[in-house]
């Protein structure tokens, strides 16, 4: 095939010129059917209208020289396709994942805890669910056990500052104290939390003499209430409530001790039982705490005739469930569902670990108020 530029060399251009030999004129670009065509001839083209550069390369080359050699747009457009249907099915399976693990409720797992924050003083709180106060969330408590309170006199930048500690067995005196704020100053403001401000347990370090109590708040923040502690020892008081520091809720339980002079012989824990005898009526529990998930007890009580007692709600609920370790008295306060089931009352329940504990189980029958008591060895 001829070239397409026949080439001459310099003395034949000069012999049919008949003269000196004259410089090769520079060539222009040239434009072809691609484009512009370098002026040093690298890669000359066919146009439409003939030939406009060096020798071009036939139509048999171009095909197999694309065929052995993909272009870099080509190859660099697979690779992002490539890239992006990985992050596709990653994010795919993450949410088939998480659909699996936790897009579903089991039947069995507890209800949902209640807001207990608000930003008004004074505020009532919905506590019609069941939650354990002090506890982060249920899904930290089915993993690790209850959050406790009241192994502290101060947390979450509050203190529980009492104005005295020592008491004479037998007779009533009179028990203060204040809750101060961040600056030391009395709080003065409080949540409403199942019908008070404040819930206040008193009990001796054996876990005996067990007192669930309601002071009443004056205006410069201080609480007090008459206190009877019956016997010589140490006891443990541990104050329950939501102060609203700068307009939030702060869910807190603080505790201190409270000395009792004289002569102390601690009273033997009562065995483990599941049933138990509180003024005429029998009350009971079904179920068993763990410290690995939340767990429902459920608890009925029955009358001198054997039959389901008329339950009352007290202090907006069917009952109050305190438990505390033996040893260091940690706290767990849990309320139960807001409807009784089959006539009994329905708990969830988590401890923070293996040990002995005391329940202590607060209801109303008839317009009294009566406490039941069970030690439960997790």
């Amino acid at each position: 095939m001829p070239d397409a530029y026949p080439v001459q060399s310099q003395a034949e251009t000069t012999a049919s010129s008949g003269g000196e030999p004259k410089p090769e004129p520079k060539p222009e670009p040239q434009t072809g059917a691609m484009g512009v065509i370098d002026a040093a001839g690298a890669t000359g083209t066919t146009g439409a209208t003939g030939t406009t550069g060096p020798p071009s390369v036939t139509s048999a080359e171009r095909e197999e020289t694309a065929a052995t050699s993909p272009t870099g747009d080509r190859a660099g457009f697979r690779l992002a396709a490539f890239g992006a249907l990985l992050v596709v099915v990653l994010f795919a399976g993450y949410g088939l994942g998480r659909l699996n693990s936790g897009g579903t409720t089991s039947a069995s797992a507890p209800p949902a805890s209640a807001v207990t924050g608000g930003s008004m003083p004074g505020m009532v709180m919905d506590e019609n669910k069941p939650h354990t106060h002090g506890a982060a969330s249920e899904a930290t408590t089915a993993r690790m056990g209850a959050a406790v309170g009241g192994l502290s006199l101060s947390a979450d930048e509050l203190t529980l500052v009492p104005a005295r500690t020592a008491f004479a067995a037998g007779r009533p005196q009179r028990l203060s104290f204040r809750i101060a704020g961040p600056g030391g100053a009395p709080v003065t403001s409080y949540a409403v939390v199942h019908d008070k401000l404040l819930h206040l347990v008193v009990i001796r370090r054996d876990l005996s003499g067990f007192q669930h109590l309601h002071p009443s708040m004056t205006a410069d923040g201080t609480w007090g209430i008459d206190l009877t502690l019956a016997r010589p020892g140490i006891y443990r008081m541990i104050a329950d409530f939501t102060a609203l520091v700068g307009g939030k809720p702060v869910a807190t339980t603080l505790g201190t001790d409270l000395t009792v002079a004289g002569s102390y012989a601690p009273a033997p824990l009562p065995a483990p039982v599941h049933a138990v005898a509180v003024d005429g009526l029998a009350v009971g529990y079904d179920g068993a705490p763990s410290t690995r998930s939340t767990q429902p007890i459920m608890v009925s009580v029955a009358g001198p005739d054997h039959r389901p007692a008329v339950l009352e709600p007290y202090l907006g609920a069917y009952g109050h469930l305190v438990v505390l370790r033996q040893g260091d008295l940690a706290y767990v306060h849990v309320h139960p569902e807001a409807s009784l089931v089959d006539g009994k009352v329905k708990f969830w329940l988590s401890v923070p670990s293996n040990g002995t504990y005391r329940m202590f189980f607060d209801f109303q029958v008839a317009g009294q108020v009566h406490t039941a008591a069970w030690t439960v060895i997790v």
